[in-house]
Parts: structure tokens; C-alpha cells; sequence
């Protein structure tokens, strides 16, 4: 969420950062013309109140000396007066919502050094691993591979819960649980996360907190009872810290945890439909990082050197972009995304995104810090997939297949796997 004094006090400078994003229009007028609207009717309540409250005085002193005339005059002021009072004050709680709900749907300010662009044509390209590797055959798609046809079900999934699931078996369901076992060790040892585990169903003010609501409400699910499933656990991690002032000595707070995923999807009809590119219910290793304002950039980039190591271990190829302001997610200032080759596709595709958001989740979560002798400011909030479970099972399976049907798995993964090493291509591990 922005702040509205920072608007008040540079509203050029407000519009020329937002405008940055394509199609999104100058709005400072909108906020200010709301919000001065709301500022009036909380003066004129005040007023109100004081003429009240002069009023409330006078009329005992009308009684005392037997002015019946004024008296009653008082009387009736201060009766009028409190339901001015009430009508004043209901009309600025109903503008003060109104600015909150249209603060609450404006997206993030760019970050300066975020590229200007349009969509994701102007990306630009800072990094690229490993080279794709050459078959002496033409590499299927992951769903394709005979070794892994017996551990991949979307029929039944199909069955139960209609398109976009899959149900995993085998050897093929191992490998996915070893590849989110590797990577919470990874974090965890190596890159100084704190693994959590926390809850999939969250409230509103959750998905308030980290800007899903109220404008990506069709992208979620919401139970009968009002719950909200969570795309990502960048929602319970980062709202730990909701309502909280933090010591700045605890900062920065890095978490990781696996979690269930579920997105709707809306309006992705007919896009990477075949095998499990794109789920409705998916797994995701996350990284949320709580920091300063003065260290969350160098934290981006140490988040994004963390999402690579695991992609180097296993072995995959990958790129790391920067998105435009095009392409930029809702509440991020800056993005790498980090895209892995798919043989299968013979593309590169996105397996994570990190964003630093400033404190735009912040602010909405009245998440704050405090330095020493200082007045608590808002935190800065990251976020970043360490990876997504799924695409990384894809990449492992496209990239280590084989022409008689297997699937050569990496070194990497071993310890998790009993010391197996491949996926035979009548689908057992070897």
C-alpha cells in the first residue's frame, strides 16, 4: 500500500514513478481529490464536536440563571449537533474506506533500477548457467518419457478433481519429495534459512497483508467458511510479522517452507495445458526475507544467488531476467526471474521468481521495526521461490532422459534416493 503523505507532499513524483508500469494511468489526483473529500468531513465533525461541547456547557449555566428561552435554545444545538456529529463522522469512515480500497488496488512503485518496458519482449538478460545439452535424439516432453508415464497419472486426477492435477506414483513421487527434501537442506545448512512449517488456509486480512486482496481475488480459492487457500506460503511467512515492532537487531528474519500451493489459474484458459507445467494445486519451497530498507536490495540479489544454487547443484541449465515494468508482478519493485531449459520445449521456462517489494506489504501489515532510540518504520519484505517442486521435477525428468525411455537423475539428489541415480524406462529407480 502507498503512503498518502508521500503523495500529498510530491504528487508529480508519485505519478511519474507509476506510470512507469504500462497502462496504468496517473491517479494522485483521484487519491488527493478522496482524500481531501475524507480530511473536510473529519474537520467538520471536529468542529461539530466543539460547538458541541461548548454548547453542553452553556446550558448549565442557562438553567442556573433562569434563561428558559436560551436554555432551551442550547438544548436543541446540542441535540442537532450530536446527529451532525454522527452523520459527519459516518461519511468520513465511509471516504476513509473508499481511499483505503482504492490505496489497496494501485501496484507497487518500480524500483529505479527496474528496466522500463512493456511486457516480457524488454526483460533483460543478466545471467546464464550451464549450456543445454545436446541429444542425439529428439527429447520429449516430460509426460512423454516412457520411464515416467507409469508415475505420472492425469487420468485419475482427471477423475477425481478435473483437469490441471496430477496424481504421482513410484519412482516418480519419490523424486518429487527428494527434490523438496534438497532444497529445504540446502536452505536450511547452507543459506541460513529457519524452516517452518505453517498453515495452507488463511484470513482475509493474510491476503490483505501480502496485496492478493482485494484485486486477485479470482486468481485464489476461498472455502465456504471463508478461508483462503494460499498460492504460496510468501502469504504465512511474510504475515508472521504482521502488527508486530521489531528489534532492528532481529532483522533481517530469513524463512523458508514447503508448502502446498493453489491458484485458480483464471484466465490462463488454454495455456501449458499438457502434463504439469501449470497446476491448480502445485508444491512450492519459498524464501521470505524481513529486512531493513537500507539492506533489502543487497538481499534481493543474496535471495536470487540462493535460487540458483539449487538450479547449479541439480545440474540445469538456467537464465536469470529482470523484469520490466511491463511483466513486474502487483506488488514487486524488482524481479529476477530465473528461467530453466526444457529439452522437452526447447525453451527456457520460469521456475522462480524473487521480488523485493520495498515496504509495500509492509505498510499494508503494519509490520514495522525500530532502531535504537528511533520511531519504528515499516519493514521491507522479500519474496522468491527456492524452488517450485514441480517445474524442477520437469527439468530434472527432461533434461536427464535418455534415448532408450530412462531418466538419468543428478548426483545431487542421491542421498535423498537411497543412492539411486536413474530412473529405469520401465519407471523403477536404479
Amino acid at each position: 500500500m502507498h503512503d498518502i503523505r508521500a503523495i500529498r507532499e510530491n504528487p508529480a513524483a508519485f505519478d511519474a514513478q507509476l506510470t512507469r508500469r504500462p497502462g496504468v494511468p496517473a491517479m494522485s489526483s483521484e487519491i488527493l481529490a478522496l482524500d481531501e473529500r475524507r480530511r473536510a468531513k473529519i474537520l467538520a465533525a471536529e468542529t461539530a464536536q466543539a460547538t458541541q461541547n461548548a454548547a453542553s456547557k452553556a446550558v448549565g449555566a442557562a438553567k442556573a440563571r433562569g434563561d428558559d428561552a436560551e436554555f432551551e435554545r442550547l438544548r436543541a444545538l446540542v441535540s442537532d449537533t450530536k446527529a451532525e456529529i454522527a452523520r459527519l463522522t459516518e461519511e468520513a469512515a465511509t471516504e476513509d474506506e473508499k481511499l483505503r480500497d482504492l490505496l489497496l488496488r494501485i501496484p507497487n512503485l518500480p524500483h529505479p533500477d527496474a528496466p522500463d518496458g512493456k511486457d516480457e519482449a524488454d526483460n533483460v538478460e543478466r545471467h546464464r548457467w550451464g549450456q543445454p545439452g545436446h541429444f542425439t535424439f529428439k527429447p520429449r516432453e516430460h509426460f512423454d518419457i516412457p520411464g515416467v508415464k507409469a508415475g505420472m497419472d492425469f487420468e485419475s486426477a482427471a477423475k477425481l478433481s478435473g483437469s490441471r492435477f496430477v496424481v504421482l506414483k513410484g519412482a516418480v513421487a519419490r523424486v518429487h519429495r527428494a527434490l523438496a527434501q534438497f532444497m529445504l537442506d540446502l536452505h536450511t545448512t547452507e543459506h541460513g534459512l529457519t524452516e517452518m512449517i505453517t498453515p495452507v488456509l488463511v484470513k482475509d486480512e493474510a491476503m490483505y497483508g501480502t496485496n492478493q486482496l482485494p484485486k486477485f481475488a479470482e486468481d485464489s480459492y476461498q472455502t465456504t467458511n471463508g478461508w483462503w487457500l494460499i498460492p504460496t506460503s510468501e502469504v504465512t511467512l511474510t504475515n508472521l510479522v504482521a502488527g508486530d515492532i521489531l528489534d532492528e537487531a532481529a532483522l533481517p528474519i530469513r524463512m523458508t517452507a514447503h508448502t502446498q500451493c493453489f491458484r485458480s489459474e483464471a484466465g490462463s484458459a488454454g495455456k501449458d495445458t499438457a502434463g504439469m507445467l501449470r497446476q491448480h494445486q502445485f508444491e512450492k519451497v519459498e524464501m521470505v526475507s524481513i529486512t531493513t530498507p537500507e539492506t533489502s536490495m543487497a538481499e534481493h540479489e543474496r535471495m536470487t544467488k540462493c535460487a540458483e544454487a539449487v538450479l547449479e547443484r541439480l545440474g540445469l541449465p538456467y537464465r536469470t531476467i529482470v523484469l520490466c515494468t511491463g511483466d513486474m508482478g502487483f506488488g514487486a519493485q524488482k524481479t529476477h526471474d530465473l528461467e530453466v531449459w526444457l529439452p522437452g520445449q526447447n525453451s527456457y521456462r520460469e521456475i522462480s521468481s524473487v521480488s523485493v517489494c520495498g515496504d509495500f506489504q509492509g505498510r499494508r501489515m503494519n509490520a514495522r521495526f525500530r532502531q535504537s532510540g528511533g520511531k519504528p518504520e515499516f519493514v521491507h519484505t522479500l519474496n522468491g521461490s527456492g524452488l517450485a517442486v514441480g517445474r524442477c521435477l520437469i527439468a530434472v525428468l527432461e533434461n536427464g532422459q535418455t534415448e532408450d525411455g530412462g531418466v538419468r537423475l543428478p548426483q545431487a539428489l542421491s542421498p535423498w534416493l537411497g543412492g539411486k541415480t536413474r530412473l529405469t524406462p520401465d519407471g523403477r529407480l536404479e
